[in-house]
């Protein structure tokens, strides 16, 4: 059956994004160059092989225990769900190949056609709701998972709605002190949680939590063999 779960990087005083992040003034003095700020808080994934090969960016890159955790959740991922925000941005910035190559759903009030992309990533315009948009990305996800990309309001909607089954987040040793937290706009019951995995490195902490009622854990990367 497939799982919901939610992948990010978090800074430890618990934001996902910096004030004023917008593609259109990255490096402005005006908004705090949050170009700057956002790199310390991903800099763990901007060294990783995989990921620059797929936003192709310069070649080269780490491998290794983080790289092959990028590509297993590239490789689970049957489809995903986003904000108009966040695909604001990623329009602007995305290759021609976009990074996902899986359909994606966006929440959003605006009427569009479905955007299709080389390389397997079509995105989806959704007018009706979270549910709905979570219901067509199960349809067409088989037998992989959804993943939830965020931004922070459309992940907090999934969260209120019970429907997260894994909370992956990269703890980056960055403050921000103002900006997009995660965990905000939230009410009771809220779901339990458990550790599940912990893989430490000098860039971040990668953390994963699954439902408390849920007793098979998962590997945070794929098992090496040999």
């Amino acid at each position: 059956m497939s799982k919901v779960f939610v992948n990010i990087g978090l800074t430890l005083d618990g934001y996902m994004a910096p004030e004023g992040m917008d593609i259109a003034h990255w490096d402005s003095p005006e908004y705090k160059h949050w170009g700057a700020r956002w790199g310390e808080l991903m800099s763990w994934i901007l060294k990783q092989r995989y990921f620059r090969e797929n936003l192709m960016f310069a070649p080269g890159g780490e491998t290794g225990p983080v790289n092959d955790m990028l590509r297993h959740t590239m490789e689970r991922t049957g489809a995903a769900i986003m904000g108009k925000r966040m695909f604001d941005q990623g329009e602007r910035s995305w290759p021609e190949e976009a990074p996902f190559h899986c359909p994606v759903y966006v929440l959003t009030h605006e009427k569009r056609e479905p955007w299709v992309r080389p390389g397997g990533t079509t995105f989806h315009f959704c007018n009706d709701g979270p549910a709905q948009a979570l219901a067509k990305a199960m349809e067409v996800a088989g037998e992989r998972d959804i993943r939830i990309s965020g931004g922070a309001d459309v992940i907090q909607q999934y969260l209120r709605m019970d429907a997260i089954d894994e909370l992956e987040i990269a703890l980056a040793p960055v403050l921000f002190g103002s900006g997009r937290r995660l965990f905000e706009n939230l009410h009771e019951p809220v779901a339990k949680l458990r550790v599940d995995k912990v893989f430490h490195t000098p860039d971040a902490t990668h953390l994963r939590y699954v439902r408390a009622f849920d007793h098979q854990p998962a590997s945070l990367h794929p098992p090496t063999h040999g």
